[in-house]
């Protein structure tokens, strides 16, 4: 009997050990819910609202008139607008996420044209980086006394001599100090393989210098009646302006080294630039002018007429720049 009773309880309880490993072992809250009660934070409360009460009537009417493209574009804006439900109440799954009404790429590539119109703000130094110590400078508005070379090398001429200072390394040497009756320096300008430089004097000479070696290659004479207070290169020629107000146009490869001359100027040519082609110079003097001048029709024999004359300057003329469109 009472083997019977205990073999019983035995079975009775190995019939219950089954449904504890069913419904004990419960990860989590979230699951094991009983399919029975609706998961509240899982439903579109909107659209359960609209398929309750004017989804349905919609359906009503679309079944009277139907076409397979009306079913199409039906079934594009339930998609477009989230309303492919199946189901209004939910046990399980979260809402699916709101479609977005643009598309994805089209919406990325709208917020790069708002991030591109956004111009970045330019930093403008209060301070500067590095002052260095300029002695004997001549004071004269018109004379062009510095120039920084295409090696990262600032030239600079103080009174009759010439520095160089390197700007990668700060190290300072000098170039050249000339004799006083030639002197002083009244402009520098760095060729483009910035290791020449040509040198324009008071005395209406131009002197060129091996920056390397630190010797003279040449001097160019005839020029100019005084100062040579601008210098521009242009490859091989380097253009000379002088306080007689002409323009000389010099090939530093031959003997006879005047190739051009422009006359246009009453005075001092205080700037000189030439343009990305090397076709056009523009030049600008003391007497208010700018003159652009066309190579093409330069001549050695006689002056040149000029391409285009400004006179809108009220004061001399020193800086040019170009620009290419």
């Amino acid at each position: 009997m009472d083997a019977g009773m205990n073999t019983s309880s035995h079975l009775k309880a190995q019939a219950r050990c089954p449904l504890q490993e069913h419904f004990l072992p419960r990860k989590n809250s979230k699951e094991n819910l009983d399919r029975f009660i609706p998961n509240r934070s899982a439903m579109d409360f909107d659209y359960a609202h609209y398929a309750l009460t004017e989804g349905r009537n919609g359906k009503d009417q679309e079944t009277t008139v139907s076409s397979p493209s009306r079913e199409a574009y039906r079934k594009q804006l339930a998609e477009t607008m989230n309303q492919n439900h199946t189901r209004i109440l939910a046990f399980r799954n979260k809402p699916q996420a709101p479609a977005q009404l643009l598309p994805t790429d089209h919406s990325a590539s709208l917020h790069q044209q708002q991030t591109k119109s956004v111009k970045p703000r330019r930093h403008i130094p209060q301070t500067s980086e590095r002052t260095l110590d300029a002695p004997d400078i001549v004071d004269d508005f018109y004379l062009n006394l510095l120039d920084w070379g295409s090696a990262n090398v600032l030239a600079i001429a103080l009174g009759q001599t010439v520095y160089l200072w390197d700007a990668s390394s700060g190290s300072t040497s000098e170039l050249v100090t000339v004799d006083e009756e030639k002197g002083p320096v009244t402009s520098i300008n760095w060729a483009p393989d910035g290791r020449h430089v040509a040198l324009g004097l008071n005395n209406s000479e131009v002197q060129l210098w091996d920056s390397a070696s630190n010797r003279q290659l040449r001097t160019l004479k005839g020029c100019h009646q005084s100062r040579v207070g601008s210098l521009a290169w242009n490859n091989h020629i380097l253009t000379t302006g002088g306080m007689d107000g002409n323009i000389v146009n010099n090939d530093v490869r031959i003997r006879s080294h005047v190739v051009e001359t422009y006359s246009g100027h009453t005075q001092e040519v205080c700037g000189l630039k030439w343009s990305g082609s090397g076709q056009q110079l523009a030049s600008g003097g003391n007497d208010n002018v700018v003159h652009v001048w066309d190579r093409s029709v330069a001549s050695s024999n006689s002056t040149t007429q000029w391409l285009h004359r400004l006179e809108e300057h009220t004061s001399a003329v020193k800086a040019l720049s170009r620009r290419i469109y």
